[in-house]
């Protein structure tokens, strides 16, 4: 049964986890026309047909509902166990797949150069975007976010020094107002509005000696990139709420004012994180 070998199960599988034969054909790096050969060879030699298909949509049929019921369970212990073998190689190799913040990116980026000087035979994809995504449904090994943004049933590493926000103008809007002795005096009319990666709007947290408190900024302009806003910041149009990284050259030279630097604490850095899997492949253990 040359046909059902581990391609034709890992076929099945993905078109049944996808719902059609373009989705999952992508998923396994082959063309369409090649993923309906291998299904029609294996269904040839099993006798049955596995999938019910028209123009517009594709199913399980009955017999292959159970094929893939028994099927599945097996090839999962499969790969684990190729999981295991590839994990102890003493020479990393293939592909890495991390998605991270730009922040994040930026933080990983010379580690990332270092991992490839020391292992070549790995290649690096650093995909980053400000969605948080569910790393194990897109494809990747690693995530890199703020360690409150993990998710509760990942492993996560601390990553980089810890963070602090800073609340920040230009000195010309300093010229005609006063500076703001607590978070409750911000004038909240003034203050940018940041969207985050769920579509949330940022409430300004802020600690001091204990006390903590959130502020709702109300200013007219909203953003979701950090660039962006501190562009805006720049050009006199209120008070932005950043990371420190984010704005640390333009305070030291002076294009910036920070305000409340008593009322922003250190907060937990960045965290690499990833699935709990009992044997993770060598690039991820190295």
């Amino acid at each position: 049964m040359k046909e059902a070998g581990l391609q034709g199960l890992e076929a099945v599988l993905a078109i049944a986890r996808r719902g059609s034969f373009r989705a999952a054909a992508l998923e396994l790096g082959m063309s369409t026309t090649a993923l309906s050969h291998t299904i029609a060879r294996l269904e040839a030699t099993l006798g049955v047909r596995l999938f019910n298909r028209t123009t517009r949509s594709v199913a399980l049929s009955d017999a292959g509902r159970g094929f893939v019921e028994r099927v599945a369970p097996p090839l999962a212990e499969i790969r684990a166990a190729m999981d295991m073998a590839r994990s102890r190689s003493d020479r990393p190799s293939g592909l890495l797949r991390i998605n991270a913040s730009a922040l994040g990116g930026r933080e990983i980026a010379p580690l990332v150069l270092a991992f490839l000087r020391r292992y070549p035979d790995m290649q690096v994809d650093l995909v980053t975007e400000g969605r948080l995504v569910d790393i194990v449904a897109q494809g990747f090994d690693l995530g890199i976010r703020p360690a409150d943004l993990v998710p509760r049933d990942m492993i996560a590493l601390p990553l980089g020094k810890p963070q602090r926000h800073a609340v920040v103008v230009a000195p010309g809007w300093l010229a005609t107002r006063p500076v703001p002795p607590t978070p409750v005096d911000l004038p909240v009319q003034d203050c940018i509005r940041i969207r985050l990666p769920n579509g949330a709007l940022l409430r300004w947290p802020f600690e001091r000696g204990g006390e903590q408190l959130q502020i709702d900024p109300r200013g007219r302009l909203t953003l979701d990139e950090a660039a962006i806003a501190r562009a805006a910041v720049l050009e006199g149009a209120g008070i932005g709420f950043f990371l420190e990284q984010e704005v640390a050259e333009d305070l030291a030279a002076g294009r910036l004012i920070r305000l409340l630097e008593d009322w922003t604490p250190p907060r937990p850095g960045f965290s690499l994180y990833y699935p709990g899997r009992r044997n993770p492949s060598a690039a991820v253990a190295t």
